[in-house]
């Protein structure tokens, strides 16, 4: 209703309490009247008095419905402006503030409260309070020191049946007769109301009074039920809002953490949509493939990488087409780094549906580790296996080494005796063939060539870079594999030397093992009485012999006294520098 229907509304309220003074003031006058009227012998017309009472009586009830509406209608408009408010802010909070007072204000009530209800414990919260005795109240949750005195079996009754409940008189309603709260504290009129929200309540408005019983009528519950349902719909709207805050806020820190991720590692990362049209490209990729991020996003893929290979469309292709994940070797030429040597993983982005929506890079930079392995490569020409693989290992070592049980041989490939009509060229191409068979078999048996001399090489076993237990079986076994191999050399070769050329003789027994050399130039090697007594025990042997020590056959069997499957041929003892007593000796086969 429009304000210039209200004030005419006033207006005629106005009139009717005129009206009504007239009427009495006529009442009063014929009243006064009578007496003088009677003496003279003169009486009034019948029931005109009573007649003026009814008008008068009428015009109170009119006067009274045009209040009664007039007040409604002022209420409707709050709630009106209330309902406005809440759909059009999400500052609940203080929207329900200022209405709560507004709604204290026309339902005369003493003390509201809004109380809201956790769906998952079931405690309740006081979000607004409002009591005339103590002034305006803070928040605050049940069960805290300043939780508002109020009757909550009344409240419980509302929260669990959904349904409001409105006590005009509640200290003598026969409902609450037995609630010890309603006595205790005095209560006189009471109103409760749900507030509800899809068939759930969420909480309650509670009012009431503690000095006059039929403060609150049908209309009041009537009004407070329209506030609790706009209440709620606003409650939940807002609950709606903060819950998507939250979710767009946890997306935002998830994309932060993404982007810090992608950002740190190390490996180039770059994603593109369906279209090929690049999404994600961190600074690991910029710095790869020497690309400005802010300049490649949104650019088709073939364009950003056009340097990797010259058919990454096809390979885009395959990885659309298949749903496989590719791996690509490549190299191109940056204007400052010179060569760069890359590994390109491409991978299928896909949906729910496991369709293909766009492609993930991930490119490592392995320009320095090729070169690297390139280093490696070379250094394994010059040097053993197992000394480039554990070079950290003896490098640790100080000059000085330490004392290891070990088997030592020294292999005669061919005596320069036997190759004395070739050339030096010649020899050194031959001898070159026959070092390469003997080291192919000590790396085999996972021997140790700890350095060349000449026509021989000198092999170990158990040391820092090759440690083991059954050191002297895996000697033997380097000696029997160089002894096939170089049988089967002879054939290639067509020679057929009775007796075979190779010599190679062995000992075990404990050595010192380190480095040697200076604080600039080092080399790992061993030395002690068992490498000399190797060393002797081979120059004692025949061409085509392979020959141990009574000390390696002894590592060999053991206690156990297993040959493991050799023949062992007893040979002359052998006189060694240095020692009184002669050195047994063995000649070895395969059984």
């Amino acid at each position: 209703m429009s304000t210039e229907n209200g004030d005419e509304q006033l207006s005629v309220i106005r009139e009717l309490q005129k009206l009504n003074d007239l009427v009495q003031q006529v009442t009063d006058s014929l009243k006064s009247q009578k007496e003088i009227l009677k003496r003279r012998g003169m009486n009034l017309p019948p029931m005109v008095l009573t007649t003026l009472g009814a008008v008068n009586g009428d015009l109170k009830n009119v006067e009274n419905n045009l209040i009664d509406e007039q007040t409604e209608l002022g209420q409707l408009r709050v709630l009106a402006d209330m309902s406005a408010k809440v759909n059009t802010t999400l500052d609940v909070n203080g929207v329900l503030e200022e209405t709560m007072d507004v709604v204290i204000t026309l339902t005369r009530a003493e003390r509201g409260y809004i109380v809201l209800k956790d769906a998952e414990t079931g405690d309740v919260e006081f979000r607004i309070s409002r009591d005339d005795s103590v002034g305006a109240m803070r928040p605050t949750a049940m069960g805290g020191s300043t939780t508002p005195q109020i009757s909550m079996s009344v409240l419980n009754e509302v929260l669990d049946t959904g349904e409001p409940l409105l006590a005009d008189n509640a200290y003598k309603d026969e409902r609450l007769g037995n609630n010890m709260s309603i006595a205790n504290m005095s209560l006189r009129s009471v109103l409760c109301v749900p507030l509800s929200y899809k068939d759930q309540v969420v909480g309650a408005v509670y009012v009431d009074n503690r000095l006059q019983a039929g403060v609150f009528t049908e209309r009041e519950k009537n009004l407070l039920t329209a506030f609790a349902n706009t209440a709620a719909v606003a409650f939940s709207n807002a609950q709606l809002y903060q819950n998507i805050q939250n979710a767009l806020a946890e997306i935002l820190s998830l994309k932060d953490l993404m982007d810090n991720v992608f950002a740190s590692i190390a490996s180039g990362v770059v994603a593109s949509d369906a279209e090929d049209v690049v999404t994600t490209f961190n600074r690991a990729a910029a710095e790869i493939l020497s690309q400005n991020v802010d300049e490649t996003i949104g650019r088709k893929l073939s364009v950003v990488l056009p340097k990797i290979t010259a058919d990454i469309g096809s390979h885009l292709k395959d990885v659309r087409s298949k749903g496989e994940s590719q791996t690509l070797e490549a190299e191109f030429t940056d204007e400052k780094r010179g060569r760069v040597a890359v590994n390109v993983k491409l991978s299928p982005l896909k949906d729910d549906e496991q369709n293909t929506q766009g492609i993930a890079l991930v490119v490592d930079d392995v320009t320095e580790k090729r070169s690297q392995d390139q280093e490696m490569r070379v250094m394994r020409l010059y040097l053993p296996p197992q000394m480039v693989d554990n070079i950290h290992t003896i490098s640790n070592l100080a000059l000085g080494g330490e004392r290891r049980t070990v088997t030592c041989i020294f292999a005669d490939v061919r005596p320069l005796i036997t190759m004395k009509e070739l050339s030096p060229r010649e020899k050194m191409d031959l001898l070159n063939t026959y070092l390469a068979v003997a080291t192919d078999c000590i790396h085999e048996a996972q021997g140790v060539v700890d350095k060349y001399m000449g026509n021989e090489v000198m092999a170990l076993f158990n040391t820092q870079l090759n440690p083991m237990e059954n050191h002297a079986e895996h000697a033997i076994d380097a000696a029997l594999l160089m002894r096939e191999r170089f049988i089967e050399l002879y054939q290639q070769l067509g020679i057929n030397p009775d007796p075979h050329y190779y010599i190679i003789g062995m000992h075990s027994g404990i050595a010192t093992l380190g480095n040697v050399g200076s604080v600039t130039r080092r080399d790992f090697t061993a030395i002690g009485d068992t490498i000399n007594l190797s060393k002797r025990v081979e120059e004692n042997a025949s061409m085509g012999q392979i020959v141990i020590s009574e000390d390696t056959y002894q590592s060999l069997i053991g206690t156990t006294g297993d040959n493991h499957g050799y023949q062992f041929d007893a040979l002359e003892p052998i006189s060694a520098k240095g020692r009184t007593q002669k050195t047994p000796v063995y000649s070895v086969f395969k059984a």
